[in-house]
């Protein structure tokens, strides 16, 4: 018996007032890979996690985390939101923040106890982040509330994690330390999917991409599909490797 995909998506359409922002999507991601989705603005990128996760609903498809529709394999999934959609002046500190990573297992009505509070503190700590436990989320630079959102996702504990755009606007180093931290979870077998902007990195932290323009123009190994003939497709056709390359 096959084993079911991590990600499965089929025939999947989203429109704005009758626009069409996602063309019938079909979608496999197998376990364990780090994927990149690629594609130009206003491609749907975003729009293609928030569909997964049900936050916008489709007009037609359907969506499978491990064989099952989403809704009954939540605790399974976990999401960081793009940077720019959460209300930063909201009075948390980045302690209590994590901590709502707790709340998918505990429910809204148990308060996390001394075993959550151990996972916050090392989650944080895994991010660089221990030091600000006590800090309100608004004094923390745009880094260093990112690490602190990828914490909170660490805290879930899930198998497959979706990341909107989370290395948008973050300095060389938070850089460095988000994506070691995704190759750790995908080492560790989790399936990680990230919206992600700059086409020269794609090679060095994905090993599976997706090229995305309202319609699916490819999906697949890095060293299999990332070509100039798909980033012509995805991004005009004098788009090459070399122009996406270029430092």
């Amino acid at each position: 018996m096959q084993k079911p995909y991590a990600i499965e998506v089929n025939d999947l359409t989203v429109a704005y007032r009758f626009k069409p922002v996602l063309w019938d999507i079909d979608l496999k991601v197998p376990e364990g890979v780090l994927m990149g989705i690629v594609g130009p603005n206003g491609a749907g990128k975003t729009t293609l996690i928030k569909a997964i996760l049900g936050i916008v609903k489709p007009v037609a498809g359907s969506v499978y985390i491990y064989g099952k529709p989403y809704h009954k394999n939540r605790s399974r999934v976990a999401y960081v939101p793009q940077r720019g959609s959460v209300d930063w002046d909201f009075p948390t500190t980045a302690l209590d923040l994590v901590l709502m990573g707790s709340y998918g297992r505990l429910g809204w009505i148990k308060r996390p106890g001394k075993k959550e509070r151990q996972g916050a503190h090392e989650a944080l700590e895994k991010v660089g982040m221990l030091d600000f436990k006590d800090r309100q989320i608004s004094e923390l630079s745009g880094g260093q509330q990112q690490r602190v959102f990828l914490a909170r996702a660490l805290l879930e504990d899930a198998q497959v994690y979706f990341m909107d755009e989370p290395l948008q606007g973050v300095d060389a180093t938070t850089e460095k330390a988000i994506i070691n931290i995704l190759k750790e979870l995908g080492k560790a077998g989790k399936t990680v999917v990230v919206v992600h902007h700059d086409l020269q990195t794609v090679p060095e932290y994905f090993d599976w991409v997706t090229f995305l323009n309202v319609k699916k123009i490819a999906t697949g190994p890095v060293k299999e599909i990332f070509h100039d003939d798909n980033l012509a497709k995805t991004y005009g056709i004098n788009f090459q490797i070399s122009e996406a390359t270029q430092s």
